[in-house]
């Protein structure tokens, strides 16, 4: 039987000592760092994601702010108003939540934004440092990865590590920032023949494709530190029933709400694993730790601190 890596004992060191330290400027400066999140129509996950990233500034002191933008906004419309923030000096980082409605070129808008205030770390600038190895933002939800696998004293340093999903947001830049830390990394995805078996090979296994409860215990080698990074809403109680058992709690959600949120893998893998994240609670209270951390980090470079 493994352990459960709680994501929030780490997320609150690290946001307790981005408060001290935003704290410290603030008096001896009179300035504090300032977020904005952009937000383009309705999407009730994104606005929730939004105003949980508000709260987070807010209780460390930071200016935040979310700017809600109609769904019919322009394309131009929208360039312009990411170009007015780039150009506000009280705003050190802009995050553009996504997804953004069709007809949007996701590539494109983060392109637009100033590259000294992109906090999410996925403008290509910000890639390019990362895979030369030099200083700059990375990506906030990776970046949390490493902090949980470091949480548990086990090194990256030599391991076989699988990732297992390529996006642009976690799969990509993990795979680099565990290379930059001396791990070796195979990205897997649905292509990968014999995917169960690859990722039975790690020493670390990290699951980011989106899909609820699809790694199961053949996909684990005894002793492996598992990281879910998935978050998935599953509205049918019978797939909930199958892949995470008799669960009340998510039962009485999907009553409630319509709907609960899993992960990608299922909780029975903590008696194979050494170390589990939970979903929620594992990687998801990282994510916007190291968010505020990025714009701090902005701040800083920002104001040559």
């Amino acid at each position: 039987m493994g352990t459960w890596l709680e994501g929030k004992p780490v997320a609150d060191r690290i946001r307790e000592n981005v408060r001290q330290e935003a704290e410290h400027y603030q008096q001896a400066h009179g300035a504090v760092p300032g977020l904005v999140g952009v937000l383009v129509g309705e999407n009730p996950a994104s606005q929730s994601y939004l105003r949980m990233k508000e709260k987070a500034c807010r209780s460390l002191g930071f200016f935040g702010q979310i700017l809600y933008l109609p769904g019919d906004t322009t394309r131009e419309g929208l360039k312009i108003r990411i170009e007015a923030l780039n150009d506000d000096d009280k705003v050190d980082g802009i995050l553009v939540q996504l997804p953004l409605p069709k007809g949007f070129d996701t590539h494109e808008v983060i392109s637009w934004i100033d590259p000294e205030k992109d906090v999410d770390g996925i403008h290509p600038y910000s890639l390019g440092l990362l895979l030369q190895n030099l200083p700059g933002p990375r990506a906030c939800t990776p970046l949390g990865v490493l902090e949980l696998i470091k949480s548990t004293g086990e090194r990256i340093e030599g391991k076989d590590v699988v990732v297992i999903g390529r996006s642009l947001i976690v799969g990509k830049p993990l795979a680099a920032m565990i290379t930059n830390e001396n791990g070796t990394v195979t990205i897997c995805h649905s292509k990968t023949k014999d995917l169960a078996g690859v990722a039975a090979r790690a020493d670390i296994l990290v699951a980011a494709m989106g899909k609820p409860g699809f790694v199961g215990p053949e996909f684990v080698k005894a002793g492996a530190v598992v990281i879910d990074v998935g978050s998935n809403a599953v509205t049918d109680p019978a797939v909930v029933r199958a892949l995470f058992g008799d669960d009340p709690k998510r039962g009485k959600e999907i009553q409630d709400k319509g709907y609960t949120w899993v992960g990608d893998v299922q909780p029975r893998v903590i008696d194979k694993a050494k170390w589990l994240t939970p979903s929620p609670g594992g990687v998801g209270p990282l994510t916007i730790a190291m968010l505020m951390k990025n714009t701090l980090e902005a701040f800083k470079r920002r104001r040559r601190f």
